[in-house]
């Protein structure tokens, strides 16, 4: 069990709504939960989709919203203006990192390839030993089961350590969300199964 204490969170969301209106209400109940509980927001910077209910519900319930956005992104998805900040960036990479510096912990909601792409990388990120930040699936209408499917057949396959496996927390609702980013174990452990590459 970890005591952990959180400042601000960064939220991988999609820059589309999705199909199902479960996925709008889940990010804006996320947005507010974070705003109540006094942790600012790290995202995408964007308007629209999910980054956008994600970041008004936020900023309507008084939170701080940070936004972090490519210059080719912030024309075509429409860079969010009224962020408390938003940081304009060269590119797709320089955004990540960022993103990854100023934040204390990370949640994934629904979202398309740019979005798993993100998360993937942050929680490999905290396998390889570069940060030990907690990364919670928020898993709305069973939308990340095949993602966490995948994640359990590398288990059994032998690609994945099960303690590695065990570092994606799992929320249906924003107030677990909450709860798993500050009791998640981050172990720190060597990745590669049976002992490093030669």
């Amino acid at each position: 069990m970890t005591d952990r204490s959180l400042r601000r969170v960064c939220v991988f969301a999609g820059s589309s709504p999705g199909a199902r209106p479960e996925y709008a209400a889940a990010a804006a109940e996320l947005g507010r939960a974070l705003a109540t509980a006094g942790v600012g927001v790290v995202y995408g910077g964007g308007a629209v989709g999910l980054m956008g209910v994600l970041a008004d519900a936020a900023l309507e319930a008084g939170g701080d919203v940070v936004g972090v956005i490519p210059e080719d992104l912030h024309r075509r998805e429409v860079g969010h203006t009224g962020l408390t900040e938003l940081s304009v960036v060269d590119s797709m990479h320089e955004r990540k990192a960022l993103m990854a510096d100023l934040s204390d912990g990370f949640v994934l909601l629904p979202g398309g390839i740019g979005s798993l792409e993100e998360f993937v990388e942050v929680l490999t990120w905290d396998q390889l030993g570069i940060h030990a930040k907690p990364c919670v699936v928020l898993d709305v209408a069973s939308c990340w089961t095949p993602l966490l499917d995948l994640l359990d057949a590398m288990v059994v396959e032998g690609f994945l350590r099960a303690e590695h496996r065990a570092m994606v927390g799992v929320a249906a609702t924003a107030e677990q969300a909450l709860e798993r980013l500050v009791d998640l174990d981050v172990p720190q452990l060597d990745k590669w199964l049976g002992g490093p590459a030669r």
